[in-house]
């Protein structure tokens, strides 16, 4: 599953759905696609989601240090979760700025 978001601030936004979810969860949203955020509570959903990947990214470098090397060269690259949610923090500090809404669906961009 795809999850497209979007906003009049930064126009849309495309992310694999497990994702998509997660980052929307951590935000405090109950993860259900589609939904919306209303302007006035994205700068609080922003604020919790960077919170909450500061705290992941915190249980990466913990977990990182307990692997073996063996374990290192065997796994493949990995993206980091912040990595991916960064785009989608450009689109909320874009709807934020601009005081949009934030949509998501299934599928394509919204037209």
């Amino acid at each position: 599953m795809l999850v497209t978001f979007q906003s009049k601030a930064w126009g849309s936004l495309t992310m694999f759905g497990d994702v998509a979810v997660r980052l929307l969860k951590m935000m405090g949203h109950s993860g259900t696609v589609p939904g919306a955020l209303l302007a006035a509570d994205i700068p609080a959903a922003l604020a919790r989601l960077e919170r909450e990947l500061a705290a992941v990214e915190a249980e990466e470098k913990v977990s990182h240090r307990t692997r073996t090397d063996d374990e290192d060269r065997d796994a493949p690259p990995s993206v980091k979760l912040s990595q991916r949610a960064y785009p989608l923090i450009q689109l909320l500090t874009a709807a934020a700025r601009k005081e949009c809404d934030v949509m998501w669906e299934e599928g394509n961009p919204m037209v």
